[in-house]
């Protein structure tokens, strides 16, 4: 039997959680002070705990009812109800100021919540083949392999990459 190397890129096969910062460091980039990363941060461990239960547990669906759009509507207010609060907390432990401590509005507060928990699901959606994004309309998913796990992966690193150089461009006050 003749020897097969693969050409396949190495799969991570779990959640991997910080991988879905980096759309998030392109977004506040952009955004700047209208989106908060910390808000959308929060909401990413949110997103995953229900998974983390699964794997510990060993019982229920890895990807189930929290990574559905209806699902990440429910977590982006939970997220935005609490995140808000502790993100404005970790701020403050951290020293980050503008003349005094930081305030998240509740706008801002919302959007980066549901920003987190949508493009969450829909990053996911495409990875993972036991995710059903538009339950309980269909349990068909669409996105599912639209690009490899790899390029998937490669996005997430490089649009982090890309978001924190141009916000430390914009931001170039932070260095004089």
């Amino acid at each position: 039997m003749p020897l097969h190397i693969s050409t396949e890129k190495p799969v991570l096969d779990m959640p991997f959680t910080p991988i879905h910062m980096g759309p998030g460091i392109f977004i506040k980039a952009l955004l700047q002070g209208s989106f908060s990363l910390m808000v959308f941060g929060w909401t990413q461990i949110v997103m995953d705990i229900q998974p983390l239960v699964v794997m510990i547990t060993g019982e229920g669906h890895l990807h189930g009812f929290t990574h559905t759009y209806i699902g990440a509507v429910l977590i982006a207010v939970a997220s935005a109800l609490s995140g808000k609060y502790l993100s404005e907390l970790g701020l403050r432990i951290l020293g980050v100021t503008n003349d005094g401590p930081i305030k998240i509005s509740w706008l801002v507060t919302f959007i980066s919540a549901f920003i987190g928990s949508f493009s969450h699901v829909l990053l996911d959606s495409i990875m993972h083949g036991d995710l059903q994004p538009f339950y309980p309309f269909t349990e068909a998913n669409e996105f599912l392999g639209i690009i490899s796990v790899y390029a998937l992966h490669k996005f997430c690193l490089y649009s982090g990459m890309l978001g924190a150089g141009i916000y430390f461009l914009v931001n170039r006050k932070l260095f004089t």
